[in-house]
């Protein structure tokens, strides 16, 4: 019954990965909920930021910040947003292949690429690929605050205010429900126009200072919001997809305990048959 045994011991330890699996869905769920509240209430306040900059920008179009500028592209950057842990199905693959199919592209137009990461997993594979990494944060922790990713921010404003960067571009996965996360790119830099809804109010603030003091911190404070408000995201979509991958490795093992259980029972069947043919020989000969 040697067969037997090594199958009862197959069955337990497939049946502790179960536990273990059914755990991290659960826990995958409960963070996934606590993300999607945070990224929930960071948004009003993105909104009512983006809304007064507009306002401001329509107000006084004479005024051209740094930030705004646009110009012929010659170097640019993609911001990678990775989680820190693995575990997520395709999630971060999803998001590496974007990232590296528009640094291809550049690469053929001419245009020199550079990288900057938010999460483990990106600076571990771009650090492996050897790709020109500008500027990283990794971990990012379970709770990023705003003010993690100033840094990062920082040095792609400062890069693009001297013209050493002509575009900059946000790669992530964005959280369309638990069951579907897209890995897409947006632009960061040069900053958006503002909407012809904008443009066409006809009252304006009081400044404290001028309004072009008011309007390049907004600015900064955009890049920022904008920049955390994607890590909150990606956040969500990293436990939306660990939850589902989860869900998926215990159904599996599920299946595979009920095989093993059959090929168990097949053993022990033919091993009680193959004794009682035993017996039945042994009184034939008697």
């Amino acid at each position: 019954m040697a067969r037997g045994k090594e199958i009862r011991r197959q069955i337990r330890s497939v049946q502790s990965t179960q536990k273990i699996t059914r755990a991290m869905q659960m826990v995958a769920a409960a963070k996934m909920r606590k993300a999607q509240e945070r990224m929930s209430a960071a948004r009003p306040y993105a909104e009512s930021l983006v809304t007064i900059m507009r306002h401001i920008r329509a107000a006084h179009p004479e005024y051209r910040h740094p930030l705004l500028a646009v110009r012929p592209v010659r170097r640019a950057a993609v911001l990678v947003v990775t989680s820190d842990r693995g575990l997520a199905g395709g999630l971060n693959v999803n998001v590496f292949r974007v990232a590296i199919g528009l640094l291809k592209e550049w690469e053929t137009a001419g245009i020199q690429g550079e990288v900057a990461v938010l999460g483990n997993k990106g600076a571990t594979y771009f650090r492996r690929l050897k790709a020109p990494v500008v500027a990283q944060l990794a971990p990012l922790g379970d709770r990023p605050t705003s003010q993690s990713v100033t840094g990062v921010v920082k040095v792609l404003a400062d890069a693009y205010r001297e013209e050493r960067l002509d575009r900059v571009v946000l790669v992530y996965s964005r959280f369309r429900s638990a069951l579907s996360q897209v890995a897409v790119a947006e632009d960061l830099l040069p900053l958006p126009d503002p909407e012809p809804s904008a443009a066409q109010h006809r009252w304006d603030y009081l400044y404290e200072p001028e309004a072009q003091y008011v309007l390049s911190d907004l600015l900064t404070r955009y890049l920022e919001t904008r920049t955390y408000g994607v890590v909150l995201e990606n956040l969500a979509s990293e436990q939306a997809a660990r939850m589902v991958a989860m869900r998926a490795a215990t159904e599996n093992a599920g299946r595979l305990i009920g095989d093993l259980k059959l090929a168990y029972n097949k053993a022990r069947q033919a091993a009680i048959t193959q004794e009682i043919a035993e017996i039945v020989s042994g009184a034939s000969a008697v």
